[in-house]
C-alpha cells in the first residue's frame, strides 16, 4: 500500500503543540537572543518541523505541499497590491506627490492636533481605498514626515496611523478582510459591517481622546520649533516642485475608491497619474520612472528625517516583505493542513461551553493564529471555518464570530512584527527596525484603536451587550443552505430547528 493510500492520523493536542512551540522558540531566540529581526529563516524551520509532524501523522508530502500553496494561492491578491503599493510609493515621491502632502501637512495642521487628525485622515482615505496597506503606504508616510518636522516621536505617529488604516480596513466593503469574515460565517456582508459598529466606534473614540491628549502632552505648540518647520519646507520646495495641483494623483485614486472600483486598478491609476506627473512637472524621464517604480526614489535634501522618508518605494523595498509573507503563510498552510491548528481550536472547545467563552476564545484564536501563522487571512478563515457550527449550535448569530475573527484577526495584525501586517507596517513607514531600532516597537501599544477593540469585544460578550441571537431568518438560512450546526444539547442548549430565537435551557 503506497503512501498515498493511508488516511492521515489526526495530531493529539500535545503532537499539535510541537510545531507551534518549537518555532515560536526558534522566532524567540533569533529576535531576542541575537537582536535580529528577521524571522524568515525561524519561520522556514517551523514549516519543516510542522512538515516532519505531518509525515509522521501520514500525509504525504504531496499533500502537505497542496495545502502550504493553496493557502499561498488565496494572498496572491494582496501580494498584488503590495507589489502597486511600492510602485506608487516610489512614483509618488518621485513626482512630488508625497512631498507636497508633507509640504502642506506642515503648513496647515497644527502640531497639537497632529496625532488625532492622522488617525481621522487614514481612517476615511482606509474606508475608501478599502485597503490598510495601501493607506500606510501613500498617506501614512507622508504623515509620517509631518510628524518629523513637528518633533512628535516616530512610533507615536506610527501608532497613530495604524489605529487609523486599520479601521478603515475593517469596515470598509472594498477590504478583502472585511469581505472574508461574512463570508466565512455565513452572515450578509453589510449587517457584518453593522454588528462591529458596537466595538470599532468606542474603541476610536478612545483611541482619538487620547491622542488629542498626547497631542497637548508631547508637542508644546508655543515652542515648536518653526526655524525646523521652515527648514524641512524649504528644502522640500529646493529640491521638488511643490504645488496643490501635485495632489491630483491621490485624489484619482480616492475618487476611484469611492466609485467602488477594485483596488489594484484602481492604485494603479494612481501609479500612472504619478508617472504622468512626475515626467511633466518634475522632468523625469520614462527611463527613472521605471527605475523609481522598481527601486524606488533617492534625494538628498539634507535633512536627514526628510531623506530617510522620500529615499524608498519601489518593488524590490517590498520584496523583504512578500517573502516573509509567502514563508508565513506556507507555515500556516503546513499547520492546516496536518490538522494541528484544529486539534488546538478543538481543545479550547472541548473546555468552553458558555457563549461569553466562546466569543473569547474565537478572538483569542484569531490572534494566536495571527502569531503562530503570521497570517491575518488564515486567523479569520480557520476560526470562522471551526468555531461557525458552535455559534449556530448555540443559537447565537453567527455576526458574534465574523465580529470576534475580525477583531483578533484584522486588528491584531499590523502589531505583531512577524505578521504581514506587521512587517508592512514596519517596512512601508521606515521604522528602521530591521537595523535595530527596537524602540520604535512602541507603536504597537500606541495603536489604541487596534488593541482596544477586542477589549471591548471581550467586555461585551461577557456582560451580553451588543452579542445577538440568530433571528427567525439566519436560521432558516443554516437549514436552507444545510450549514453545519454543532450538537451542543449536552451543554444545555436547544436544537435550534426545534424552536425561534433559542436560548440556553441551562444558565450560561
Amino acid at each position: 500500500m503506497s503512501s498515498g493510500d493511508i488516511t492521515p492520523r489526526k495530531p493529539s493536542f500535545g503532537l499539535a503543540l510541537v510545531p507551534v512551540v518549537l518555532t515560536l522558540m526558534v522566532l524567540g531566540i533569533q529576535l531576542f537572543y541575537f537582536g535580529d529581526f528577521t524571522p524568515h529563516i525561524p519561520l522556514a524551520i517551523g514549516l519543516a518541523i510542522t512538515a516532519l509532524v505531518g509525515i509522521y501523522l501520514g500525509h504525504d508530502w504531496g499533500n502537505m505541499e497542496d495545502g502550504v500553496f493553496r493557502v499561498i494561492n488565496v494572498s496572491l491578491p494582496s501580494v498584488s497590491v503590495l507589489i502597486v503599493v511600492g510602485m506608487i510609493i516610489g512614483v509618488w515621491i518621485a513626482s512630488g506627490t508625497v512631498p507636497s502632502l508633507i509640504y502642506y501637512g506642515l503648513k496647515i495642521l497644527s502640531p497639537e492636533i497632529f496625532l488625532a487628525a492622522s488617525m481621522i485622515m487614514c481612517s476615511v482615505v482606509s474606508v475608501s481605498l478599502g485597503t490598510s496597506w495601501g493607506t500606510v503606504g501613500t498617506v501614512g508616510l507622508a504623515l509620517m514626515g509631518i510628524g518629523a518636522g513637528f518633533d512628535v516621536p516616530v512610533y507615536w505617529t506610527a501608532g497613530a496611523v495604524v489605529s487609523g488604516a486599520f479601521f478603515g480596513d475593517k469596515i470598509s466593503p472594498l477590504s478583502d478582510t472585511t469581505n472574508l469574515a461574512p463570508a466565512v460565517t455565513g452572515v450578509n456582508l453589510f449587517d457584518h459591517i453593522r454588528n462591529m459598529m458596537p466595538t470599532t466606534v468606542p474603541a476610536m473614540l478612545i483611541a482619538l481622546g487620547i491622542y488629542v491628549w498626547a497631542g497637548f502632552a508631547l508637542v508644546d505648540g508655543g515652542n515648536t520649533s518653526f526655524e525646523r518647520i521652515d527648514s524641512i519646507t524649504t528644502a522640500l520646495d529646493d529640491n521638488l516642485t511643490i504645488s496643490v495641483w501635485l495632489l491630483l494623483p491621490a485624489v484619482i485614486v480616492i475618487a476611484l475608491a469611492i466609485m467602488k472600483k477594485p483596488p489594484i486598478p484602481s492604485l494603479f491609476a494612481g501609479v500612472v497619474a504619478g508617472a504622468i506627473t512626475a515626467m511633466f512637472v518634475q522632468g523625469a524621464s520614462i527611463h527613472d520612472i521605471f527605475g523609481y517604480a522598481n527601486s524606488g526614489y533617492s534625494i538628498e535634501t539634507g535633512i536627514a528625517e526628510i531623506d530617510s522618508l522620500l529615499n524608498r518605494g519601489g518593488i524590490q523595498s517590498m520584496m523583504w516583505t512578500i517573502s516573509l509573507i509567502l514563508i508565513a503563510l506556507g507555515f500556516g498552510g503546513a499547520l492546516e493542513r496536518t490538522g494541528c491548528l484544529q486539534a488546538i481550536i478543538a481543545k479550547i472547545l472541548s473546555k468552553v461551553h458558555s457563549f461569553a467563552g466562546v466569543q473569547t476564545a474565537a478572538i483569542a484564536t484569531s490572534t494566536a493564529t495571527n502569531l503562530v501563522a503570521g497570517d491575518p487571512y488564515l486567523s479569520i478563515a480557520l476560526p470562522g471555518r471551526m468555531y461557525s457550527p458552535v455559534y449556530r449550535g448555540m443559537g447565537r448569530s453567527t455576526l458574534n464570530l465574523s465580529r470576534a475573527i475580525e477583531e483578533g484577526g484584522t486588528l491584531m495584525s499590523p502589531l505583531i512584527p512577524w505578521n504581514a501586517g506587521g512587517a508592512f507596517v514596519i517596512s512601508a513607514l521606515g521604522l528602521g527596525v530591521v537595523d535595530g531600532n527596537f524602540e520604535n516597537l512602541l507603536y504597537i501599544p500606541l495603536a489604541f484603536a487596534c488593541w482596544m477593540t477586542p477589549v471591548i469585544g471581550i467586555l461585551f460578550a461577557w456582560t451580553g451587550l451588543f452579542s445577538p441571537y440568530a433571528s427567525d431568518a439566519e436560521i432558516k438560512d443554516w437549514k436552507d443552505h444545510n450549514r453545519s450546526v454543532a450538537d451542543m444539547s449536552e451543554f444545555g442548549y436547544e436544537d435550534p430547528f426545534k424552536g425561534t430565537n433559542p436560548k440556553p435551557v441551562a444558565a450560561e
